[in-house]
């Protein structure tokens, strides 16, 4: 090899496929009125009816949001892992997912549990009047347990939707260019040759390259609506 070659250089001598494709794309589901401590505070006392506004109204939701992800596994037969520290979330996903594609077609592969710094609403309490203090929402930084459902689809291949188990429960969707193309070329009956993240070679390039064209043009809300 001629190191004294540029980049460019080298990969016109060497690549020989070429596709534009969104490798990964994260879509964020929030409630607009509850990321600021007014919009929380008026939920607390507006919606739940409460005097003060303090996050300790909200722990019961919180204990159900968790106890339905819970009995959702137990029902469904799916396993509950815990990733520990500095574990990478995809190898334990391939390894399960290997498993998975023998026996179903598409689904929740396993739930994950981590523990993840989160910017969430918490109870502090505010000076009022003659040296009183009253209850008040403070929004800061916190350890929270997230949950994520890695799962499995037949139009957009491997997946995870993460929650966070703190209010207001916000949650991210990670869905993989590269893996739609393969399962739309597969579907379309496109012969190619697959990569870990992407493909060498493909019977029908033009194809392809209108199949990533469109990935982001609403394709995702049939996971995520």
């Amino acid at each position: 090899m001629n190191l004294n070659k540029s980049v460019a250089e080298l990969q016109r001598e060497h690549v020989v496929l070429e596709l534009e494709c969104i490798d990964r794309m994260y879509l964020n589901a929030y409630v607009p009125q509850l990321t600021t401590e007014g919009g929380v505070a008026g939920f607390v006392r507006g919606y739940l009816g409460n005097r003060f506004a303090s996050t300790k109204a909200v722990a019961p939701m919180t204990e159900a949001f968790v106890e339905s992800i819970m009995q959702f596994g137990l029902d469904h037969r799916i396993d509950l892992v815990r990733f520990k520290k500095g574990q990478r979330k995809d190898h334990v996903m391939q390894a399960r997912l290997r498993a998975f594609k023998k026996k179903h077609q598409e689904g929740v592969v396993f739930i994950g549990v981590a523990q993840e710094k989160a910017r969430v609403p918490r109870t502090v309490r505010k000076a009022f009047g003659n040296g009183g203090t009253i209850p008040w929402i403070n929004y800061s930084s916190a350890n929270v347990n997230f949950y994520y459902f890695y799962c499995l689809d037949e139009d957009f291949g491997p997946f995870f939707i993460k929650f966070c188990s703190y209010f207001p429960y916000t949650a991210k969707l990670c869905i993989n260019g590269h893996e739609y193309l393969k399962c739309q070329l597969e579907q379309r009956g496109i012969d190619y040759e697959a990569l870990d993240n992407g493909i060498s070679w493909g019977e029908d390039l033009p194809a392809a390259q209108r199949i990533c064209d469109h990935f982001d043009r609403a394709q995702d809300r049939s996971l995520f609506p």
